[in-house]
């Protein structure tokens, strides 16, 4: 399990060293098929009240279930989840109504940040979609040599420019509230490895089936 210690509070996302090569971000296994088991409960009332950045959430606001992902662009196990997992989620629990679903930055790496600050300049009913298709597409910029040309590359396809690529990616405030997700995260829910799930105040960590998840969520209605 890799530990959160990075900093990643200095504008130098677009420097040769912030997007050099780096490692998919380590996490926990994917988890023994089986229901899973919460490793500790939180206060979801505090978990759900907004912090620095507006919510990236779906589902209805009422929904009987909250599920609060934190989970980092570069992390491989994350992109598992979204690539096999995440569409049956929303299919079954999401559109239907009993899942609210939020979203929740934590960049283990500076390619990492740089990935979500893009995400976020996407227009906001972009997040998810421009999510789901950098992690179809992690293998091809996450550990690319030229990590600026890769992302850019990636953000042409959703209608970035390279002018609005390197306005982002210099927006100093943006990269300080990722940050301060990732902290808050860190410092008030005990994160420190993705991805990890925070289901009605029980923390789950590491990759999910669908199966597991459902083992968990049938059993709240």
């Amino acid at each position: 399990m890799q530990i959160f210690d990075t900093n990643l509070s200095r504008r130098v996302l677009l420097g040769g060293a912030a997007l050099a090569v780096l490692p998919f971000s380590a996490a926990l296994p994917a988890r023994a098929e089986g229901a899973p088991e919460a490793e500790r409960d939180v206060n979801m009332a505090e978990v759900l009240k907004a912090g620095t950045l507006a919510e990236m959430a779906l589902g209805k606001e009422d929904a009987p279930i909250s599920i609060v992902e934190y989970f980092s662009m570069t992390c491989s196990h994350c992109a598992n989840f979204h690539n096999k997992t995440f569409e049956a989620l929303k299919t079954k629990y999401i559109d239907t109504g009993k899942v609210r679903f939020v979203a929740r930055e934590f960049p283990f790496d500076p390619r990492a940040a740089a990935a979500f600050m893009l995400a976020r300049c996407a227009p906001k009913e972009q997040y998810f979609p421009f999510v789901s298709m950098l992690f179809k597409q992690q293998a091809s910029w996450a550990t690319a040599q030229d990590g600026r040309a890769a992302l850019l590359q990636m953000s042409r396809l959703a209608g970035f420019s390279e002018e609005t690529f390197n306005a982002c990616l210099t927006n100093q405030k943006l990269l300080d509230d990722v940050n301060a997700v990732r902290e808050r995260g860190a410092k008030d829910f005990g994160i420190n490895s993705t991805p990890t799930f925070i289901i009605n105040g029980k923390v789950y960590t590491g990759d999910m089936s669908i199966d597991q998840m459902s083992a968990i969520l049938d059993k709240l209605g």
